[in-house]
């Protein structure tokens, strides 16, 4: 099996054994992403209401960004520790989506409710068009989906260091046409993932993985919905912009 999320390789279940009690199933996944959603929101929150109080939230952010990273390595080397790191991967991711979102949300008034809107019914529509074998999750589609995430990953790698000197990557910060469509083009690729997500969850279920594998493929699901909802946010930026 093959993902393009970083935490959802197709190895993850190899080796791995449980007892039928103690195995891996959709609904107890599904229960465990609705947990880290909602810490994601806790949090989120927190940093939204100090962002609109006046307060500084740069170390908010830093501790998000950075804290969240480092969790998230951590979560995909030590597969067992999931119980413990993926709730705490969403709080503190929660922290910097909060500020994120309240920075658009100042420049582009109901910015955010529209990210979060299309992000919903983006993970609703694809998880039916799934389920109801509309979308067939062959080698040739995980691999095409894989080699695209991985030119964005580079690209983004790219302008940050490009950054550092005083430049950036053509055309992907731009409010125009081809920017549009750049980010439009990075916004399916993002949803894309979640068709591979469900995949890789319901092939755990058939594996018969242990239980905390829940607790990695809510974790897997979530880093692909952050990344959805801030591609989002950042197109209906360059449409509002424009």
């Amino acid at each position: 099996m093959r993902s393009s999320n970083p935490s959802l390789g197709k190895d993850t279940f190899r080796g791995m054994q449980a007892d039928r009690s103690h195995t891996m199933t959709i609904q107890g996944t599904v229960n465990k992403t609705f947990i880290l959603f909602l810490l994601l929101c806790a949090t989120a929150a927190f940093t939204w209401t100090q962002y609109y109080a006046g307060k500084d939230i740069q170390s908010l952010l830093l501790i998000g960004l950075f804290g969240g990273f480092i969790v998230a390595l951590i979560t995909i080397f030590v597969k067992k520790a999931a119980p413990f790191t993926a709730p705490l991967y969403a709080l503190l991711e929660g922290l910097a989506i909060g500020g994120i979102s309240a920075m658009f949300e100042s420049q582009f008034e109901g910015i955010t409710t529209q990210a979060i809107l299309l992000t919903l019914g983006t993970l609703f529509s694809l998880l039916f068009a799934y389920r109801s074998g509309w979308i067939k999750v062959t080698e040739n589609f995980k691999l095409g989906v894989f080699a695209a995430t991985g030119a964005i990953f580079f690209v983004y790698i790219a302008d940050l260091i490009l950054r550092f000197f005083g430049m950036e990557v053509p055309f992907i910060h731009e409010t125009g046409p081809l920017g549009i469509g750049i980010s439009v083009v990075i916004v399916v690729i993002a949803a894309l993932n979640l068709v591979l997500d469900f995949d890789f969850i319901e092939e755990g279920t058939r594996h018969r993985a242990p239980k905390y594998m829940e607790w990695y493929g809510a974790f897997g699901l979530m880093v692909t919905l952050v990344w959805l909802y801030l591609e989002i946010l950042r197109l209906l930026s360059k449409i509002r912009s424009k």
